[in-house]
């Protein structure tokens, strides 16, 4: 689908964590704008989320394997029509429990768990901003990090390590916005409260009763703000974290 101007490519996208959740939500916003998304997870590509171009923009990647992003960046680079990246959302993350499934609280994290969390919700959002920057500066580009609302106060389900990279990647948000500004980049990030996603814990119900709207959000909820974010309608939005969350940090 072209855009209004018949000789310029599509925009592109480019999204970590996209085969369920606000990842799945989000492909099919931008799909469904006219953008070209290409997708990066641990997985293959997801038989049950088909979008146009799907298998041929999907790169499996472990994002906690630094030599392995590295590998990823080289290879979309190579698939980026005139080297321009007009969006990249990190919303890809991990958030282990303990075997009976309970959240792993700041005793009881190996160092080797808040390594590999680390690696992937916090290191591997600004190793793909870094390694895809000429990209992104030749698009005036658009960075979307998805934090969460367990990055600002303690959560009952999110462990520690989840919850500390993502009040790093909340603030690497703000250091970012100020580094890729002048570039022509804009970086935000959006704070995600309960969403209605297959990672809901059990006993969900409790929280959804203090939720001033007292309901779930949706992801499509949340994909609708990350688009927002990279297009003309944000296009001086810098910087910002927004939480979409039904008034639960309030």
């Amino acid at each position: 689908m072209p855009t209004s101007h018949s000789n310029q490519p599509r925009r592109a996208l480019l999204l970590t964590g996209a085969s369920r959740g606000i990842g799945h939500a989000t492909v099919k916003r931008f799909s469904a704008a006219g953008w070209r998304v290409i997708t990066c997870s641990r997985h293959a590509f997801p038989e049950n989320c088909p979008w146009e171009m799907g298998p041929e923009d999907h790169i499996q990647v472990d994002l906690a394997d630094p030599e392995g992003t590295r590998a990823a960046i080289a290879e979309i680079k190579q698939r980026l029509e005139n080297g321009e990246l007009h969006a990249l959302v990190n919303n890809a993350a991990i958030s282990p429990k303990t075997e009976g499934g309970r959240r792993l609280s700041s005793i009881d994290t190996t160092v080797e768990v808040w390594d590999h969390v680390f690696r992937v919700n916090f290191f591997a959002p600004i190793m793909l901003a870094r390694g895809l920057l000429e990209e992104l500066r030749a698009a005036k580009g658009s960075v979307v990090n998805v934090t969460s609302i367990a990055g600002s106060r303690v959560h009952p389900f999110a462990g520690t390590a989840y919850a500390t990279s993502k009040a790093a990647l909340a603030s690497l948000t703000r250091e970012m916005a100020s580094d890729f500004g002048p570039l022509g980049i804009r970086v935000n990030a959006i704070a995600p409260g309960e969403i209605d996603t297959a990672i809901l814990s059990p006993g969900t119900e409790k929280i959804v009763e203090q939720i001033p709207l007292h309901r779930l959000g949706t992801p499509d909820e949340v994909a609708k703000i990350i688009y927002v974010l990279c297009t003309d309608a944000a296009s001086y939005v810098n910087g910002a974290e927004i939480h979409i969350n039904g008034g639960q940090h309030v």
